[in-house]
């Protein structure tokens, strides 16, 4: 009996410590889950993110759950956690970011503002929609579950748990994704910017050439035939560099940009 008992004592405090990994593990991955691309979406009911969280725990938590045992502060490994998974979701995040800049400078640069537009929870002008919704799908069917549970269990690695994350080394690494994002957008813009300029000063030469000439009435249907063409040129190149570049971030957050 006394046997049995212990026998019962020892599996409760196996479990007791299992439901505080688990908790501790959820922590972080519902905060990172809370800015995620396409899982973590205003659009996506919040039952569903809160079965998605709990399914990546339990994908998770296997693989992290040695690296939870003996913690120093419960309370402040919480609070850990949670600073780690926002770390996480907001270099996420900010892939997205970089596409909706991109969006915005095209649309600046074209006189597509309001074509593509749609009633979503973030505004977006001009192709910022369809774009956005092409990447996620894209990122969706090239495995973002896997490749995101992957991350999250090297997120471990790189902000262990039990320890609060060093303030100058999280400021220089949020620096150089933010720094990255810009450059990817400008990246991404980069071929309607272009095509404005040339648009630009071709219809000051016109206009120059012949002042009788009502250039800009003339000019803006072949500046919209222009960007629509150009999409549709470059939205497939922009969405594989897009593609790469996050692929990149998952396989590792560390790694400077390139």
């Amino acid at each position: 009996m006394n046997v049995l008992l212990s026998q019962i004592l020892q599996a409760s405090g196996m479990t007791q410590t299992w439901l505080w990994a688990a908790g501790l593990v959820f922590l972080r991955i519902g905060a990172a889950m809370a800015l995620m691309p396409a899982f973590g979406d205003q659009v996506v009911p919040q039952r569903v993110r809160l079965v998605l969280a709990i399914a990546f725990t339990a994908v998770v938590l296997p693989a992290v759950a040695e690296q939870m045992q003996d913690l120093p502060s419960l309370p402040l490994a919480a609070v850990e956690e949670v600073l780690a998974g926002l770390t996480v979701g907001i270099g996420l995040r900010l892939f997205i970011l970089a596409l909706q800049t991109a969006a915005s400078i095209v649309a600046h640069t074209t006189s597509l503002s309001q074509l593509f537009a749609g009633a979503t929870p973030e505004p977006q002008p001009a192709i910022g929609n369809m774009l956005t919704m092409a990447s996620i799908a894209l990122a969706v069917q090239a495995g973002l579950h896997v490749r995101a549970a992957s991350l999250f269990v090297l997120s471990y690695e790189i902000l262990p748990a039990g320890r609060l994350p060093v303030a100058a080394d999280l400021a220089d690494w949020g620096l150089q994704r933010v720094g990255a994002a810009t450059v990817l957008a400008l990246g991404l813009a980069a071929p309607f910017v272009i095509g404005s300029v040339i648009y630009n000063v071709a219809l000051g030469v016109i206009n120059r050439a012949m002042p009788q000439m009502p250039v800009s009435m003339v000019g803006a249907p072949v500046l919209t035939m222009g960007a629509l063409i150009l999409i549709a040129l470059a939205a497939p190149l922009m969405l594989g560099v897009w593609l790469a570049a996050f692929h990149a971030f998952l396989a590792n957050p560390t790694l400077p940009a390139p």
